[in-house]
């Protein structure tokens, strides 16, 4: 249902409020790259610090904006079933076209207890669902065999993978009907994730270089795998700046470095170490987009 290269998109602010406008721009200039999707209020939507207003007010934003020419997956997941399940539900009347679902963080459930969590939403909101599994924020995986169980529920279509074992992805391939949609979550594991039977992307690193995303997975999917492998390596160098300090923070700063947001964060993110922003920098002047 969902495939190709989606932007896991920014949520820009200036002076402290979400920037309205801002939003409006980045929706265009997707559309123009071809990105296949948008998912806001995401990890890099930093969804960790928007309040629920703030949160249903940049779907509703994305959805008017992208006016039905793009696909809109909202991140509506938390570690509270019953708070997602009302996240979800506004995405759905708000017109998204799906919902991307973190797992439980800090709660830490078992596998039983996360097959309930995603069974529940499920059940209580009639939209395409796209678990995703990232252990490293919330620290619990989503093993394969639950994921299998939860690829058997009707609207449950695909899992975005950022465990960063293409062992464990296998297994889920090999577990979930040929129907369930495998992405990755990891900008530089996309080209490999792909060789094994995933389907494309939710990308930090196209908020920037859109285009450059899109045909390295359209190139694989036409079977040009030379030209898929030379942009691969071609962002190899730029998706390492962009998660030199914690995502979004690279990524924003490389934005407001490209005068296409203001750079400004929520705190407990906090500006880039000077260090660490010379790196970008040169990344970024590397690739020539500064």
């Amino acid at each position: 249902m969902f495939k190709g290269s989606m932007a896991a998109l920014v949520t820009p602010f200036k002076n402290g409020s979400v920037d309205e406008k801002a939003i409006e721009r980045l929706v265009e200039f997707h559309i123009e790259n071809r990105t296949s999707a948008l998912v806001p209020c995401g990890t890099t939507g930093e969804s960790a610090t928007i309040s629920y207003e703030e949160h249903d007010r940049v779907i509703e934003l994305v959805i008017k904006f992208a006016k039905g020419r793009i696909p809109v997956i909202a991140g509506t997941g938390s570690n509270s079933t019953e708070e997602a399940i009302m996240m979800t539900r506004h995405a759905r009347k708000a017109g998204a076209d799906g919902s991307l679902q973190v797992s439980p963080y800090y709660n830490r459930p078992t596998q039983k207890g996360l097959y309930l969590h995603f069974k529940a939403i499920a059940e209580a909101v009639d939209i395409p669902i796209i678990l995703y599994n990232i252990a490293s924020r919330t620290g619990v995986n989503i093993e394969p065999e639950t994921i299998a169980r939860l690829a058997e529920i009707k609207n449950i279509v695909g899992v975005k993978e950022a465990s960063g074992s293409l062992d464990q992805m296998s297994r889920i391939i090999s577990l979930c009907p040929k129907n369930f949609t495998l992405l990755s979550g990891d900008d530089s594991l996309t080209l490999p994730i792909m060789s094994i039977g995933g389907r494309g992307v939710i990308s930090v690193v196209a908020n920037i270089v859109p285009r450059d995303v899109v045909d390295m997975v359209d190139f694989f999917e036409k079977g040009k795998n030379e030209e898929a492998r030379r942009l691969h390596y071609r962002l190899l160098g730029l998706t390492k700046a962009l998660f030199i300090e914690t995502n979004p923070i690279p990524v924003k700063t490389a934005m407001g470095l490209m005068k296409m947001i203001d750079p400004e964060l929520r705190l407990p993110l906090c500006e880039m170490l000077p260090e660490n922003k010379e790196k970008l920098v040169k990344a970024l002047k590397d690739y020539k987009l500064i």
